[in-house]
Formats: structure tokens, sequence, C-alpha cells
């Protein structure tokens, strides 16, 4: 899992919370997180669910098959008791045939037995289906997450995606596994009971049959009222899965300004919710259990005096004992149907979210397209051409936006927080489509290329870090394929870190998960020692010095000048001393660029660059 989950795209960071922000650069689509209500259609995920598992259906209907004909068995088991009954009653007198007995004894094994083979076989087959089905959701879902815009994390709780992938994703599971068999079964196991009650008695079945109505009519009443608090209780849970993850990844700040209580009152007030809204459907469907053994328990009182009075009048005691069998067999499928309606309401509801996602707007496919750059032959030069661009096509915020960078140089994307600055480098990324306008790159139009062909151009270090558990040499040699040993220590010692990650007990195998404790400076020198051995043509800085103190800093600062040689870079910085070197300085505000130049043109222009930079040497009296 990563050691640290968020990671910067635009000046504000990527929440992970259900709380109004804006989207990156300080602009974007605002507005509560996860508010957006849509009307439920429970017909159309069922719809979805049953054409998503249609190519496991053949050894689904197998496994129906078998579960059906154990049923079946179960069914006849009654019958041959009954038979059983009528010979050691009338033999009492005139003395029990043994062997007539122990035939029927013989088949009934046969039959219980073979229900239980046919059961343990179609329970094997789902139990393996059913986790091959959730084995491909949830790489769907893994591939969806790759497919996304990045706008939609800018506009979704990740507790809520990650409570799709896990909580809502299992339930299916269990239905698949369990509750949809067992209601078809119970179903099978209903209607052959009725048939087989009405062919032994009919009059003993009415009596029996009307009491266990009036239960059924209950259950479809408690199952209507009881729908909306499920649907509520997975939206609750996705919630709080949110908040949870939000806290816990920013417990320092939390505690920092005192913020347990209100964290504590919004957790509180989301769990609250969730608890009504759980106990509400719990106590609903809870509800079923008791009434239907209730009406079981009046069936057999039912049979027991109307049997009696049929026994008195002539009626063969067995048929007493085989209506006993078959009014257990009669109510405890309504018991089944009763649960396992409880969980496909909660299965609805996790459908209607996890197909909710799988159906979210993607990427515009790029199969068409082919990779027009060679990162062999790449010169870097760089061109923004009359860019336009807003996060919402109603708000633009970048104006008619145009630039050049050349072969091999640094150049520099300055401005105060909410300029645009990210929002280019966003941009030039692909991470996001311009409105109008066109990036080029080698004269290349970066649209007509595949964004996996971009990336490849560039490597990255951003203010926040982003680690995952695994090795330092693992998080160093990230994705990148045949680095040796050597070639990690001497990025390594580059940006001043060598010695430290030697002085570590397991050295470049130490493990970083939530029990290393590494600095933020620590954490920032191995993502950037990362981009040096990624060793693209083009290299992206975004505040990459911003977590290090002023010595580090100076360090880094070299291993940066060796790092930007001979590449086209794109810095941003708020700590200006930083790019005093750089090529060309891009002063931005509101989204336009008001200045350019090299640093000391700007300081003698004495606008707005120079009182941007002054303003962090002016001394306080």
């Amino acid at each position: 899992m990563p050691n640290n989950r968020e990671y910067k795209i635009g000046d504000n960071k990527m929440h992970k919370s259900v709380t109004p922000h804006r989207g990156p650069g300080g602009h974007g689509p605002g507005g509560m997180r996860g508010t957006v209500e849509k009307p439920k259609d429970f017909k159309k995920s069922w719809a979805k669910l049953f054409s998503y598992i249609k190519s496991y259906m053949p050894i689904m209907i197998i496994a129906l098959i078998f579960a059906i004909t154990g049923t079946i068995f179960t069914l006849i088991g009654p019958d041959k008791l009954k038979d059983v009954t009528n010979l050691i009653s009338s033999g009492v007198a005139t003395g029990i045939d043994m062997d007539a007995v122990l035939n029927i004894c013989i088949l009934l094994v046969i039959l219980y037995g073979g229900s239980f083979l046919l059961s343990y076989v179609q329970g094997f087959i789902m139990a393996t289906v059913t986790q091959r089905i959730t084995l491909k959701m949830r790489d769907d879902i893994s591939k969806k997450i790759n497919l996304l815009p990045l706008k939609y994390f800018d506009t979704n709780s990740y507790g809520d995606i990650l409570s799709r992938v896990t909580n809502d994703v299992d339930i299916i599971s269990t239905t698949l596994n369990s509750s949809l068999l067992n209601i078809i079964t119970s179903i099978t196991l209903l209607v052959g009971a009725t048939i087989m009650m009405f062919v032994t008695n009919w009059i003993l079945a009415v009596s029996s049959i009307g009491s266990a109505l009036i239960g059924f009519l209950l259950m479809m009443v408690i199952i209507k009222k009881s729908q909306k608090h499920f649907d509520e209780q997975q939206k609750q849970l996705g919630v709080i899965n949110g908040q949870i993850e939000e806290i816990y990844a920013g417990h320092n700040i939390v505690k920092a300004y005192n913020g347990e209580k209100k964290a504590k009152e919004i957790f509180d007030d989301t769990n609250k919710k969730l608890y009504n809204s759980a106990w509400k459907s719990r106590f609903l469907s809870g509800l079923m259990m008791p009434i239907m053994a209730f009406i079981g328990n009046l069936g057999f009182v039912a049979v027991c005096v109307v049997g009696g009075v049929l026994v008195f009048n002539g009626m063969e005691f067995g048929i007493i004992v085989a209506f006993l069998v078959y009014i257990r067999l009669f109510t405890r499928p309504l018991s089944q149907i009763a649960q396992a309606a409880t969980n496909l309401q909660s299965t609805a509801a996790a459908s209607e979210r996890v197909f909710e996602f799988l159906g979210e707007t993607e990427l515009d496919s790029e199969t068409s397209k082919k990779a027009l750059l060679d990162i062999n032959n790449i010169k870097g030069h760089v061109e923004f051409k009359n860019v336009v661009f807003g996060y919402d096509e109603n708000k633009i915020i970048i104006h008619d936006f145009n630039a050049e960078a050349k072969e091999g140089q640094k150049i520099a994307i300055v401005g105060p927080t909410g300029a645009g600055k990210t929002t280019m480098v966003n941009l030039l990324m692909r991470f996001y489509e311009v409105n109008s306008g066109e990036i080029l790159i080698d004269g290349v139009p970066v649209k007509n290329t595949t964004r996996d062909n971009i990336h490849d151009m560039f490597c990255m270090v951003l203010q926040d870090t982003w680690l995952f558990e695994g090795t330092i040499k693992e998080n160093i040699i990230y994705s990148k394929k045949e680095v040796s040993d050597e070639e990690v220590v001497q990025a390594c010692k580059a940006v001043g870190i060598h010695y430290f990650i030697t002085t570590l007990p397991e050295g470049y195998n130490t493990v970083l998960n939530d029990k290393a404790n590494l600095s933020a400076g620590q954490k920032q020198l191995i993502t950037i020692a990362r981009a040096m051995i990624e060793n693209a043509p083009m290299l992206i800085l975004d505040e990459a010095t911003s977590s290090v103190d002023t010595r580090t800093e100076v360090l880094i600062q070299r291993a940066m000048d060796k790092l930007t040689s001979g590449r086209t870079s794109f810095i941003i910085a708020h700590r200006l001393s930083t790019i005093k070197n750089a090529d060309l300085i891009l002063v931005m505000n509101n989204g336009d660029i008001i200045e350019k130049g090299n640093h000391e043109t700007l300081i003698e222009k004495n606008g707005f660059y120079a009182d941007l930079y002054n303003s962090q040497f002016e001394k306080t009296a």
C-alpha cells in the first residue's frame, strides 16, 4: 500500500474528503463531493449484474440443476416416511414387515445422501465461480481507475472509491455465492412442498398454506419498506470510509490545530446516519425471521388440530407425520427467501454503486493513435500556442496562453497561488485537455500522440511525495527496468541521501511502510533520486525543494543542475532564489503571462516579479 496516498497535481492537494474544494491550480469544479444524487433503478442494476456474469451462466445453471435435483430428493423423503409410519402402525397388531421398512429406509439414505452430495458439488461450483467473478470485478475496477480522467478524483472521495472496491464487491460476491442460489432452491422447495402437500391431502394443505400466506404478505411489505434504508446504508458506508481515510492520513494536522473535537463531531454525525440507516434496514429485515418462525409454528398447530380430526375420521396417521415434515419444508424456504431478500436489497444497492463507477466517463480512447515522439531523438522544443482552458468549461482560467521553451532551456514558472502555474504543467502532461489552442513538442501536437508517449518524455518531482510499501531501492527504480545497484547508489549520492540510507539496518533494502520513520525531506530526496533514475529527456519540478532545509536545498540544487543539464526543464517555484539561473522565467497571474525574461531582466523592470522576489528578502524592523 502507498506510504503516502496524497500527491500533488495542482496548487492544491487532491483531497480525500467530502468537503467543498477547488480543483488543481486553485481552480476547478467546486461543490460537495458525492452530493449529486441519482434516482436508483435496482432493476437496471440487476440487469447489469446478470449481463456482467453471463459468461459464467452455463456453469451456474449446472450448479442450479444440481441444487434443484437435491431439493427434489429432499421432497421425496417425507412421502417415504409416511409409508414407513403406515407400515409400522398397521403392523403393530399383525406384525411389522421389516424387509419393506428396511428397503424404504435404504431408499431414504440414498435420497438424503444424494441430496447432500449434490448440494456439496453445487456449493463448490458456486464458490469457485463467485470468486472468479469477484476477481474480474475488482480487476475491471482497477483498470477503470486508470482510464478515468483526473477530474473524477478531484470530485470524489478516495474512501468512497475504496468502499466500492472492497465493501460493495464483497456484498455482491456473498450474494452470488449463497443468497442467489438459496432463493432459487428455496422457491423450488416451496413449490415442491406445496405440490406434495396437495397430492397427499388437500384439506391439510389448505390449512397449512393459509396460515403461511399471512407471513408471506407481511414479508413483502417489509421488503418494500426496508429497501431505501439499505440504499442509504451503502451510501453512508462510503462516506464514513472517506472521512476515516482522510482523518487518518492527516492526523498530524488534526492534532496540530486541535481539530480532534471538530473531526469527532463530523465523524459522529456520519456515524449516526450510518447507524440509523443500518438499524432501520436490519430491524425491518430482522422481523422476517421471527414472523416466519411464528407462521411455521402456527402451521404445526393447524396440522395437528385438523390432522387429528381427519385421523379420527379414518385418515392414515402417516399422513400427519409426512405433513409435519412438509410444513417445515414449506416454512423453511419462506424464511430463507426472507433472508435472501434482505441480502438482495444490500446487493442491489452495492451493484448500483459498482456499476455507477464502472459507467463513469473514461478518457478518450487512443487505440488509433501512434507514439509520434521518439525518446531517443527528442530535442525538447515545447510550444504553447493560444491555449485556452478551464476546469469548468463555463469558467475559463487560462486565456490565450503563448510560450516557447527551446531545446535544453530551463523554464521557470512563478506567480501567486492560483495563478495557473501547475495547470500549465497538467495540460503539458495531458492530465487535462485544452479547450482550444495547442501544445507542441518538437513540432508534434501533444493531442496527436498518446498520453503514454507524452509521459515517457518527462520525469517529475512533485511537492507532495508518494512512496509505496516496498524497499527504498524499489521506490527509487519504480517502473524502471534493468537498473543496476550502482546507478541507484550514484543517484542517491547525487541528492545527498546515500549516507543516511547506509545507516539504516537494511540499507537500500529497508522496507518503507507505516513504521518507517522518515522525515518529509528524506522522502522528497528519495523521489528526486527516482527522477534521476528515470532519466527522461525532459523534466518537471513542482516545488521539489519545499520540504527540505536550506542546507539540503543547496545540495539538491546542485544535483538538479546536473539533472537539468541538456534537458528542457519546467520548474514551478515559490522560492525565487532557486530559479535565478533559469534561462527563461514566465511570470503568471490569473491565467496569463504578465512578464517574461531572465532574472536580471525582470529585476531591472522593477515590476510584478521584482516585487515577488524582493518580498521574500524583506526584513522586518
